[in-house]
Formats: C-alpha cells, structure tokens, sequence
C-alpha cells in the first residue's frame, strides 16, 4: 500500500483502540468500553454518545439473532436435519468472529466447530477430502468448518504446498463432492468474508499491538499480507469454479465487523425453514433428603486461595 494511501498516526492509534475494544467478548464489552487501553491514547478510546447508541443497538440486534439460532438449532435436532456451513476468507476477515457469536448461545453437542491444523504426514497420503469428511455432521447436527477443503484453492495453491496437478484435481473433484453431500441430505452453504486491502493491515497492526492477539499473528498470516494479490488471483479462480446451484457462495462483505456478523447471521437464518419446536414446561424436582447423609468437610490444603 502506498504510504500516502496510510492513516497517520493519531488515527491509526483510533481505529486500533475501537478494533481492539470490539473484539472483546460481548458479555464484557458494555462494562469496558469506558475503559482506557494501556499504551493507546486515552482519548481514542473514550465512546461518544453515538457509539454506545450504536452498539447498543447492535447488542439488541445481534440477542435477538441468537435468540432465532437457538430455535433453529432445536429445529435442527427435532427434525434430524444435517448442516455444514464453510467461513473462508482472507487471515483477518473476522471469519472466527462471526463463528463465535453464532455458537455463544448453542450447544456445543449440537453445534460444533472444525479447525483443522495442518495436516500430518500420515493425512498427506489420503484422500485430500478424507480427513474433512470426518468431521461431516450426523443427524440433528451443524457443523461449521473454520477453513475448509478450500485451503487448496487458497493458502496451498498460492504458498505452493501442492502441485499444479493436484491443484486441477480439487476443482474436478469439489463440485461432485459437493454435489454428493448434498444428496445425501446434508444442506451445505459457504460464505466467503471479503475485506479490502487497507482493513487487513489494520487488523494485523491492531493484533501486533494487542498482546492477547499476538499468538494469531503467524509467519504464514505475515507472508499472505505479503501475497495480497497472488490470494486475490486465488479467491477469483476459486469462485468462479466452485459457485454451483447446489453449493453457492455467498459473499459477506465484512470491513464492518459487527454489520458483517448481524448479516451473516441473518443471512444464515434464511437459508432454512426452521420453526420453532415445542418444549413441555421445565418443572423443577424437588431435592430429596435423607436424615443419614452427612456432608464431609473438604480439607483445606484443597481449597483454591480466595484472593478475589
């Protein structure tokens, strides 16, 4: 990026204090938002009266949307259905963000996630789809992939981890896989979260300045912002040759991280008919109490210090 096209340094400072306070979990985001975050200046970080307003209203918003997953998870299970749901993007894009506000309030038995680290030596030799397909949902499950089979057409084609051959071999083969996991009944969507060039290196600047975030800033994300263009080549091909009728992309525009998670939830929301299942009334049972049991006292060399 040009130096010109850079924000100087006191907006910068802002828009990382805003990044870096937006990215804190959103049970605790209302009571630190008037909170100054050490080494940026304090000004930047203080919300006007639009800000709260705004998340506020996004607070409201984004509770409600996870009110509608949690009906569409008890669908889910209710009706046996199987659901697989791809985040790609671009290191930064706020795939992760977006996963993680949509599992908050789901049953991690019903709504899993699958982050697949590199594969091994062994994984190497298989089938490229073999070790994805394990993690496939059974019914009455959602299973949503953190990365995907995709990393071919991406990180291995651009950082040259496979070859041209087997690179052609992933775009003859995914349709038809894909095709295939939907007959069998599996509905399958795929997002792909787009982010401009200038909002990334904002991102990986506000991640080497957050020390809770640094351990995300790999040799290989470094390399990528390097590669900018060769993974835009990428992201085009792979569009272009993997979006069918029965597995579309859909885009989400995502430099607005918290527009980007309110669409995609709500986007997410209207590709099923779900209804909302029918639950008898919880009803407490009592304790019950025998005059013979006593409570053992725990030793106190097992007891955590109370230094809170």
């Amino acid at each position: 990026m040009p130096t010109s096209a850079l924000p100087d340094h006191e907006d910068l400072m802002q828009r990382i204090a805003r990044d870096l306070i937006d990215s804190y979990d959103e049970e605790l985001e209302l009571e630190i938002e008037d909170r100054n975050i050490d080494g940026l200046d304090p000004a930047s970080s203080t919300p006007t009266s639009a800000d709260k307003a705004a998340r506020q209203a996004y607070f409201k918003e984004l509770f409600r949307l996870q009110g509608e997953l949690v009906k569409l998870q008890d669908w889910v299970q209710h009706s046996k259905q199987k659901v697989v749901i791809l985040f790609e993007g671009r290191d930064a894009a706020g795939k992760g963000g977006v996963i993680k506000r949509i599992t908050q309030r789901l049953n991690p038995r019903v709504a899993r996630v699958a982050a697949l680290p590199a594969p091994n030596d062994r994984e190497r030799t298989q089938w490229y789809f073999q070790r994805y397909a394990a993690h496939l949902p059974a019914a009455g499950e959602m299973v949503l992939f953190d990365r995907s089979w995709y990393n071919r057409a991406g990180v291995e084609r651009v950082m040259g981890f496979c070859t041209d051959e087997e690179y052609e071999e992933f775009f003859r083969t995914v349709p038809e896989f894909e095709k295939m996991l939907v007959r069998s009944g599996i509905k399958l969507i795929k997002y792909w979260f787009s982010i401009t060039d200038d909002e990334q290196h904002m991102r990986f600047l506000g991640r080497i300045h957050d020390p809770l975030k640094q351990w995300k800033l790999s040799p290989m994300d470094l390399e990528s912002r390097r590669r900018w263009e060769e993974y835009t080549k990428a992201k085009e091909i792979m569009l272009e040759r993997t979006h069918i009728p029965e597995a579309p992309w859909w885009v989400v525009q995502a430099v607005d991280k918290k527009k980007a998670r309110l669409n995609c939830i709500s986007h997410l929301l209207g590709q099923m008919p779900y209804q909302e299942v029918a639950h008898p009334p919880v009803e407490l049972p009592a304790r019950v109490r025998h005059d013979d049991y006593l409570r053992q006292p725990v030793p106190a060399n097992m007891i955590v210090p109370e230094i809170y």
